[in-house]
């Protein structure tokens, strides 16, 4: 059993990294340039988001002679890029790098003319690493508030929706302010309501918003964040709805005319990756393609229940994938990350449900939570290891919000470093042959 669980954990490593090799920000962007009007166009770059720097090199790589300059913000070191200004950001939080990159995206943008054009390369967190705090907002206001709706355990699209209305290059507003012709090439880490839904990415700052404050307000006020949202940012949000301060712009507004946006990778491109890692290992693969969301500890054990459905009677080895983005509302003072929740969420339930048997989830950027691991496994032993090693329940480090801690003991923690690439989180189940276990 131990040699088989070796095995497994081998095997699911290799799929998980053929899952983030096909999305990929390199692979996607070079496929989407080959269908693309832009060869031979002069541009100026502004590249933002987990992917920025490896879509900026990219780019590059195919096309440096018509490149005229830009911006780069995210996981990039100062003039890591030669003839394109690199800004080191914050994330998931804000930083002062995040609100001079976002300023001086405005202004890159604003000074083109109508025979220019402005390539936007857009990834997941984005979010973070352009900030322009609308006016009477400080950066730390900020950083206040989108600490309290990253904790509160509400979807991504609710916390974009608030963030948007707090920013003046959110929402729309970076494409508002440029004469250029507009092109927006975004990797999608967008699960929903929308899948991959252009005015979440980044929170859309190229695309029109269909929210609107009152949208917002009524988030901050329904999910009980109002006790601890920043006053000033809540002011923002009532003199917004009072109509004081402009709205976003929306489908149909004129400045929104010159621009267009095209999803060029999403969490599918992850899913199959993966999945063909899986049958060359000659195991039998269900991919699930409906998203894997909602509070991540009680979604694990759900997963391991719907799993033990679809696999009856399916040949074994087997494999089953997904992807999805899941959250967690802070309630401890522990270190861990939602893929980590979702898989210790998932551990008793493996042992009722499965003999031999591993489970697997990460972020596809490398990075899961305020941890520098992307996520962890766990497996039909782990219960006894954890036991063995003297370590408290599952349902304790789970109250903690300190899934690390648990797996971090066990040695089950999946590290990947910076992947350059963001398209949600990605899930792996393994089963092996009857007769292995």
């Amino acid at each position: 059993n131990t040699d088989v669980i070796a095995l497994l954990r081998q095997h699911v490593t290799e799929i998980i990294r053929g899952g983030i090799a096909a999305a990929s920000a390199p692979r996607l962007l070079t496929s989407a340039l080959k269908a693309s009007d832009l060869q031979g166009q002069t541009v100026t770059l502004l590249a933002a988001g987990k992917a920025a720097a490896s879509m900026a090199a990219t780019y590059l790589s195919l096309n440096r002679s018509t490149v005229q300059g830009g911006l780069v913000a995210g996981m990039v070191r100062a003039g890591e890029l030669p003839g394109l200004e690199c800004i080191p950001t914050g994330h998931p939080l804000p930083d002062a790098g995040s609100e001079t990159a976002g300023r001086r995206a405005l202004e890159i943008a604003s000074g083109l003319s109508k025979s220019e054009i402005l390539l936007v390369l857009l990834s997941g967190g984005a979010s973070a690493m352009l900030a322009v705090p609308a006016e009477k907002l400080t950066l730390a206001d900020k950083v206040a508030a989108t600490r309290v709706l990253l904790e509160s355990g509400i979807a991504i699209d609710q916390v974009n929706c608030v963030r948007k209305h707090l920013s003046a290059i959110k929402g729309g507003r970076l494409a508002a302010v440029t004469d250029a012709r507009l092109i927006t090439l975004a990797i999608s880490d967008v699960v929903g309501p929308i899948p991959n839904d252009p005015a979440v990415i980044g929170s859309g700052p190229t695309s029109a918003d269909p929210t609107r404050f009152e949208d917002a307000l009524e988030i901050v006020n329904a999910r009980g964040i109002v006790r601890d949202f920043p006053s000033a940012a809540r002011a923002v949000l009532e003199r917004g709805c009072r109509g004081t301060v402009p709205e976003t712009p929306k489908v149909g507004d004129p400045r929104l005319d010159r621009g267009r946006v095209e999803v060029i990778g999403s969490r599918l491109d992850a899913l199959n990756g993966a999945a063909r890692v899986a049958e060359k290992f000659g195991y039998s693969v269900i991919t699930l393609k409906q998203a894997v969301v909602g509070e991540a500890s009680r979604v694990g054990e759900k997963h391991v229940k719907e799993i033990a459905r679809l696999s009856y009677g399916i040949a074994r080895p087997l494999c089953v994938v997904s992807t999805g983005e899941t959250t967690v509302k802070v309630m401890g003072r522990g270190k861990g990350g939602r893929n980590q929740e979702f898989v210790l969420g998932a551990a008793q339930a493996m042992n009722r449900r499965f003999e031999t048997a591993l489970l697997a989830s990460v972020g596809t950027d490398g990075i899961d939570g305020a941890t520098k691991v992307a996520g962890a496994m766990v497996d039909t032993t782990s219960l006894y290891r954890s036991a063995s090693s003297g370590l408290h329940s599952p349902a304790h480090y789970l109250r903690e919000n300190d899934s690390y801690a648990f797996f971090d003991a066990l040695g089950d923690v999946i590290c990947l470093g910076p992947t350059q690439t963001n398209v949600g989180d990605l899930q792996v189940f393994l089963m092996p042959e009857p007769s292995t276990c």
